[in-house]
C-alpha cells in the first residue's frame, strides 16, 4: 500500500455520529474496499469524532514569544505543570506545555469534555502487568485510544479508535546516528550502512527510528523492549504482526511516524495545530486549521503493509 495526498474533489468518508464518544458503524467492505488508504495533509475542518479505519494526527510547533506566554497552562494539571518548569531548557518546557494543552484540548472535543477535566492513566505493562503501560483516558475509558511524543520544537498527538503510537523526532547528526544505530535489528543497521552518508542516512535512521519508538509506544512496553527485536526498516513487505506502521509528513527537519494496530487505516488525517488554539482566553475555538506550507514538501510513501 502507498501513502498518498488526497486530491481534493475526493469524497471523503461519511462522517462519525453526532457522539463523540462512539464510533460510527464499520463500512461494508465494498465501502472499505473504495476508500484509498491515504494520508490526507490537508483534510478540510477537524472533525472531532472516532470513525474506524481512520487515524487523525495533530502536530503542534513550540509557541514563540508572545504565544508562549498565552498558552492555556491553567488547564495543565499539577504535575504537568511542575514537569513544564523542570526542563533545563526553557524551549523544552515550553514545548511540553503546548503539547499537553493540546493533548487536552484535542482530547476534550472527541469525548465532550473540559481540558482541564480530562484525567489520564496507564494501562498495565504487557511484560510484567505493572501501572506503566499504555497512557491512557482515566475512567471510564471511551473507546479512544491517543498516543503524544515530542521532539526538537515539534509535538505530535495521534488519536483513533484502536490503540496506537505515534513518535516526532528531529533528525541526528552523524555521530547519534553512529552510536544509537548499535541498538537496532541487525537487518536495519545494515540498511544504514549502506546509505549514502549525509541527508539520506539521516532521512532513514529517522524513519526507522520514529517507526521503532511509535510500535514500542503502541504495544506498551516502551524501549524496555530492545530496539534490536523487532524490524521496521526498508522492506515494506515486513511489519511487525498485528500492526500497520504509517510514515506521518512532518516538516524537513524532523520525522514522524504512527504504529496502529490492525489493518492499515483507511484514512489518516494530518493537521497542525494553530498557535492560537492553543491560548488562553475566548475565541480560541475559532483559530484556522490550516496545514502549514513545509507539511507538503515532503511526502512520504512508506506505509508498510
Amino acid at each position: 500500500m502507498t501513502t498518498t495526498a488526497l486530491i481534493p474533489d475526493t469524497p471523503a468518508p461519511a462522517p462519525a455520529p453526532a457522539s463523540a464518544l462512539y464510533p460510527a458503524p464499520a463500512p461494508s467492505s465494498a465501502v472499505a474496499t473504495a476508500l484509498a488508504p491515504a494520508v490526507r495533509e490537508d483534510p478540510g475542518p477537524p472533525d472531532f469524532t472516532l470513525a474506524p479505519g481512520r487515524a487523525d494526527m495533530w502536530l503542534v510547533r513550540r509557541p514563540t514569544g508572545e504565544a508562549a506566554e498565552a498558552l492555556a497552562r491553567e488547564e495543565l494539571d499539577e504535575r504537568e505543570r511542575e514537569r513544564a518548569a523542570a526542563f533545563i531548557r526553557p524551549a523544552d518546557g515550553i514545548l511540553y506545555a503546548a503539547a499537553h494543552v493540546a493533548l487536552r484540548r484535542i482530547i476534550a472535543r472527541y469525548t465532550a469534555n473540559a481540558p482541564q477535566d480530562v484525567r489520564f492513566m496507564r494501562e498495565p505493562c504487557p511484560d510484567c502487568g505493572g501501572s506503566h503501560g499504555r497512557p491512557a483516558v482515566a475512567p471510564p475509558p471511551p473507546p479512544l485510544h491517543f498516543s503524544l511524543s515530542h521532539s526538537g520544537g515539534i509535538a505530535l498527538v495521534g488519536v483513533a479508535s484502536v490503540p496506537l503510537g505515534v513518535d516526532v523526532e528531529k533528525l541526528p547528526g552523524a555521530e547519534t546516528i553512529e552510536i544509537c544505530s548499535r541498538a537496532l535489528h541487525p537487518e536495519e543497521q545494515e540498511e544504514l550502512a549502506a546509505a549514502e552518508p549525509g541527508e539520506a542516512r539521516r532521512e532513514l535512521f529517522g524513519r526507522i527510528w520514529t517507526r521503532k519508538e511509535a510500535y514500542l509506544k503502541g504495544l506498551g512496553t516502551g524501549l524496555s523492549r530492545p530496539p534490536s527485536e523487532d524490524y521496521v526498516g526498508t522492506d515494506t513487505g515486513r511489519h511487525p504482526e498485528g500492526w500497520t506502521m504509517v510514515g506521518i509528513p512532518c516538516d524537513p527537519t524532523h520525522a514522524a511516524a504512527a504504529a496502529v494496530r490492525g489493518p492499515a487505516p483507511g484514512v489518516v488525517d494530518v493537521r497542525w495545530v494553530p498557535d492560537a488554539w492553543l491560548s488562553s482566553g475566548p475565541g480560541t475555538g475559532d483559530a484556522v486549521f490550516a496545514p502549514a506550507p513545509d507539511a507538503m514538501t515532503r511526502r512520504r510513501d512508506d506505509v508498510m503493509t
